[in-house]
């Protein structure tokens, strides 16, 4: 099972999401092909109601601790309520930062 999948399965039984996007984006780094090294992840679940930003970003990295301990390097997040989701869907923009190591040339 790819690591995208496996993503997506620990998020889902564990937050019930609205919505749940996983990329991968380790194309996007120096990593050699087929990596599953870099990950974005957004998700919409009422679990994250009365939680802090940083709270909410804890609790996906505690749910996916087997995984970034065992070669995921980096992970993009964002973690939205249903109300949230439903104000900002239309105008969100998340991109990832551009990758900075590896070898990649800073512009």
């Amino acid at each position: 099972m790819s690591r995208a999948n496996r993503i997506n399965d620990v998020l889902t039984k564990a937050l019930n999401p609205l919505h749940l996007e996983v990329e991968n984006e380790s194309h996007m780094h120096s990593v050699p092909p087929g990596s599953e090294t870099h990950f974005k992840v957004l998700v919409v679940s009422q679990s994250f109601e009365g939680k802090s930003r940083v709270d909410r970003q804890r609790l996906i990295n505690e749910l996916l601790k087997v995984e970034l301990q065992s070669g995921l390097h980096a992970l993009t997040q964002r973690t939205l309520t249903p109300q949230e989701w439903d104000l900002q869907k239309s105008k969100l923009e998340f991109e990832s930062p551009e990758c900075r190591g590896g070898g990649k040339s800073n512009k």
